[in-house]
């Protein structure tokens, strides 16, 4: 049973969402790379894709993959940032929506992304419901890419057993977004989820 609210919501205070977006802005002006999972995802998928950004936060991604040209929806549970999203990286389209109740009215996506630490911002004990309902929504031999941190409290092992029981096959693992060989005890692991027949 999971808590009804996001970690994304109960782990900081006030204002978070202000400092996450200005953040980032900082960085962009400062010509920080902030598309590196983009470059990632774009090579994996045909040209004109249609990509799910599940966790999009302020937009980075999602507009870094509608730049290269796939129709891209980017999808997060916190209106702020929904609403950063659309004036920093207009072109894709945005909601504002929680992982775990996920139903959208569109043809499954070639790709669903979880960057950025989006399963350790979900609502604790709700990550099997998030993985299912994000895979509900790529299509069969479609695939989901996810990242995050592991020591923030979401075993690999937890998100090993919960991919296989929303039906996703385990297809690589690396250690970063630029494929670093995967190697026990990494601080971040990238992992490759297929949708099978």
């Amino acid at each position: 049973m999971s808590e009804t609210q996001p970690r994304w919501f109960t782990a900081h205070g006030q204002g978070h969402a202000d400092w996450y977006v200005e953040r980032f802005r900082k960085m962009a002006a400062d010509g920080a790379d902030l598309t590196g999972e983009a470059r990632l995802v774009d090579a994996m998928v045909p040209r004109h894709a249609r990509i799910l950004d599940a966790g999009c936060g302020p937009g980075r991604i999602a507009g870094a993959l509608h730049a290269r040209g796939h129709d891209v929806l980017g999808v997060d549970v916190d209106p702020a940032l929904i609403a950063a999203a659309e004036v920093d990286h207009p072109g894709p389209r945005y909601a504002v929506a929680d992982l775990a109740t996920l139903e959208l009215d569109e043809h499954p996506f070639d790709a669903a992304v979880l960057a950025g630490n989006v399963l350790v911002f979900v609502a604790p004990g709700s990550e099997p419901q998030v993985l299912r309902r994000v895979a509900e929504h790529v299509r069969v031999d479609g695939f989901l890419i996810a990242g995050f941190h592991t020591d923030r409290g979401y075993e690999l092992t937890d998100f090993d057993a919960h991919a296989a029981a929303a039906g996703l096959v385990h297809e690589h693992r690396f250690a970063t977004w630029d494929l670093r060989p995967w190697q026990a005890g990494a601080p971040w692991a990238v992992t490759v989820l297929r949708k099978p027949a």
